[in-house]
């Protein structure tokens, strides 16, 4: 059997933007979801799409054991890790030589698949090379590793990427002399914290419009905004939402002295708080236990 594992994302600029060959910055944060594949000629078999599909593209049939660390529908590139982290294991435990490029673009090809033709290749890139990636259309490119204080806000309040992609597509079909500026102001803050993310307070300036905006989209949610409120008043220099949006997980960047209080000022709102930073690994083989 063999094991491997692959990281969460936040997305800390550009999401939903992405869709339409936008640029985006999204990073790899430590927690990970664990996959392990066995070869059988009996699978067992599974309720997730993302798995099963792996299991076609791959032309393989075996069993799949998941542990994960990445709660589900919360905007934190879980199917994203899990495909990456499955395909690994099944092309470890098959011998199959397929390169980390080759993985990738398989993840990205699922996704897309999955959700119906509307997917980036950001949470699947992040996923597979770890550290920040810079996504535009299909180019990506890593860009430094910055050592970023994140606290995250999980409102608990389920939601579905797909359902709110087309929620977004709908919103800019039916008023595209709307949407298309707010989509290109998306854009230009995007371009414009690629220059400052060494400068934390700066980048948190650049978050807080990145919220106005996807608010405009209409991806918000109530319970996103209580967060964000509440993390900007406990000191953080700036919060977003992070992913689809509609419910889900929001970000904060603070500085390191203020971490955990407004991580704790979010658990006051009958929020979950995880206090996380970067990875630089991406996806990587585990030792079997």
């Amino acid at each position: 059997m063999a094991t491997w594992s692959a990281p969460g994302k936040v997305f800390l600029f550009g999401e939903h933007a992405v869709v339409y060959g936008k640029p985006g910055i999204a990073m790899a944060i430590r927690p990970r979801v664990y996959v392990t594949v066995r070869h059988s000629k009996r699978p067992l078999s599974v309720s997730s799409p993302y798995i099963q599909s792996c299991f076609t593209e791959m032309g393989v049939t075996g069993s799949v054991y998941i542990n994960s660390q990445i709660p589900s529908s919360s905007g934190l590139g879980s199917s994203a890790a899990v495909t990456v982290a499955t395909l690994c294991a099944i092309n470890d435990e098959f011998q199959l030589e397929k390169t980390r490029e080759e993985i990738a673009d398989m993840a990205f090809a699922i996704e897309k698949k999955v959700q119906k033709g509307r997917a980036s290749p950001t949470d699947t890139t992040v996923s597979s090379y770890g550290g920040i990636v810079l996504i535009t259309g299909t180019s990506r490119r890593r860009l430094p590793p910055v050592n970023l204080h994140l606290v995250i806000g999980d409102t608990l309040v389920s939601h579905s990427t797909s359902q709110m992609v087309e929620q977004v597509a709908e919103m800019k079909k039916q008023h595209p002399e709307i949407i298309n500026p707010v989509i290109d102001a998306i854009e230009g803050v995007t371009m414009s914290a690629i220059h400052h993310l060494n400068n934390q307070k700066e980048l948190g300036r650049y978050m807080d419009m990145n919220h106005g905006l996807l608010d405009a989209l209409g991806v918000g949610h109530p319970a996103l905004s209580r967060l964000v409120l509440t993390a900007r008043m406990a000191g953080a220099f700036g919060a977003k939402l992070t992913g689809a949006g509609g419910g889900g997980c929001m970000i904060a960047i603070c500085p390191k002295a203020l971490k955990h209080r407004v991580a704790k000022a979010i658990e006051g709102h009958n929020a979950r708080a995880l206090v996380t930073g970067i990875d630089t690994e991406g996806a990587r083989k585990e030792k079997n236990v």
